[in-house]
């Protein structure tokens, strides 16, 4: 039972992102979701921030919706093109308003000199993309924080935007890549693959590998096609859920594995001397917004997951 849950959790994680459908292409597009909590004009919003590659062309989507509480719920999307014959278009600057309170986000980005890896869509280093709001810069993208905040000449936010998810849609034969940082901050980023055989004379079996060390080992993969484990990297404990059953059993000969890895929580100290506690009045013209302290914030990166959705292709 305790199983069942866990996995219907895994199955729940994609009601945040839309489900992509399946893709008959020669070359179907592989994108990357970014979530994050931000405090725009008093108020936390769920940024999201969707790359995608495909032969033509690499974009990315800023989705801000509306914040907690309105009934209607906009959601407001700038879409940014990066084609590879206009290198101006990878450095620029956009301007787009929320609907529900017609407040101005500005936007600005640089990728001339940005990397890749794995051929993911979401540069690895060498860029930056802003969102300014109210003379701050409530989201940085990337690791040219310098460029950015010179550029933008604004400051850097009190309250730093939160990453709540991560999702990576990616299609291969039998082996799957991603990148993800557990923890926020200066934390690592780490390489996470999947390998699988599920073809062949052998029984299927999987392997999970994070920074090239195999930490899961699945034999048997037909009967063990759902399931969990928990594993420690570099002292965080991550939480790993699978649901590989599309890669066995779909009746069009592919299908889609999905991948949850999730950090713990980590404990707080409520009565240690000094903590901070600072809260906004619910009864002041900020009513609504979320309070500002440190407990706040590392409770809501408990709820960080990565969530990798693999492809399996001929």
């Amino acid at each position: 039972m305790a199983l069942n849950n866990r996995v219907g959790s895994v199955r729940g994680a994609q009601e945040k992102i839309k489900e992509e459908p399946p893709v008959a292409l020669r070359n179907p597009p592989c994108t990357v979701t970014s979530v994050f909590l931000a405090n725009i004009a008093g108020y936390w919003r769920n940024v999201s921030v969707l790359w995608c590659k495909n032969v033509m062309n690499t974009s990315f989507n800023i989705m801000v919706e509306g914040c907690e509480g309105n009934l209607e719920r906009h959601q407001t999307t700038c879409k940014v093109e990066l084609k590879p014959w206009h290198f101006w278009s990878k450095k620029g600057y956009k301007s787009f308003t929320i609907e529900d309170i017609h407040h101005q986000i500005d936007v600005y980005w640089d990728l001339r000199s940005a990397k890749y890896s794995n051929n993911s869509p979401e540069p690895c280093s060498d860029y930056y993309i802003a969102l300014v709001s109210d003379e701050e810069v409530v989201l940085l993208l990337g690791d040219y924080n310098k460029k950015a905040y010179k550029r933008t000449k604004k400051r850097p936010a009190l309250v730093e935007a939160i990453p709540t998810l991560k999702k990576e849609v990616v299609y291969s034969t039998k082996s799957f890549a991603t990148r993800a940082r557990f923890r926020q901050g200066k934390d690592q980023e780490y390489d996470i693959v999947v390998e699988t055989t599920v073809t062949g004379l052998k029984d299927p079996e999987m392997w999970i590998s994070i920074d090239g060390i195999v930490l899961i080992h699945v034999k048997n993969l037909q009967w063990k096609f759902r399931g969990n484990e928990m594993v420690v990297v570099n002292r965080i404990p991550i939480q790993v859920l699978w649901d590989v059953h599309g890669w066995l059993f779909s009746s069009a000969g592919n299908g889609y594995g999905l991948f949850i890895f999730k950090p713990e929580a980590p404990e707080v100290d409520t009565d240690k001397e000094g903590s901070n506690h600072r809260m906004l009045n619910s009864n002041s013209s900020s009513a609504g917004s979320l309070f500002y302290s440190s407990i706040s914030t590392q409770s809501k990166m408990a709820d960080f997951c990565l969530l990798l959705q693999a492809w399996k292709v001929d």
